[in-house]
């Protein structure tokens, strides 16, 4: 019997360290895991900031292109705004002289479409 209850013995300590030995190979799984987990969201947001940037420095081209594109704009406005106020300027004169002969000017003469009933 002794010996039965020695290889029951040995048999229960072997189980025991088999059962041991799988509790730290899961724990050792779970600690692996979550490390993988973390390397992978340190990544992801290394990616995304990356990409971030790179939107950035894009938008910066983008809107720097747009702000040259209304400063040309604004600027080809006002001189066109500089030679129509010169060109005023320079007609105004004559406009008025024009439309003041017109206005005063009158010459009574009978309309052609006028017919003379007697």
């Amino acid at each position: 019997m002794t010996s039965q209850s020695q290889g029951i013995h040995q048999l229960l300590q072997a189980e025991k360290r088999a059962k041991d030995k799988l509790e730290e190979a899961k724990k050792r799984k779970g600690k692996r895991l979550k490390q993988a987990k973390e390397e992978a969201m340190a990544e992801v947001d290394q990616y995304r900031m990356q990409r971030d940037q790179e939107f950035r420095l894009k938008q910066s081209k983008i809107m720097g292109s747009q702000s040259n594109v209304s400063y040309e704009i604004e600027e080809q406005t006002q001189g066109k705004l500089q030679e129509l106020h010169g060109s005023y300027n320079k007609c105004v004169e004559d406009v008025i002289k024009q439309l003041l002969m017109m206005v005063c000017d009158i010459n009574p003469e009978i309309h052609m479409n006028y017919r003379a009933t007697n």
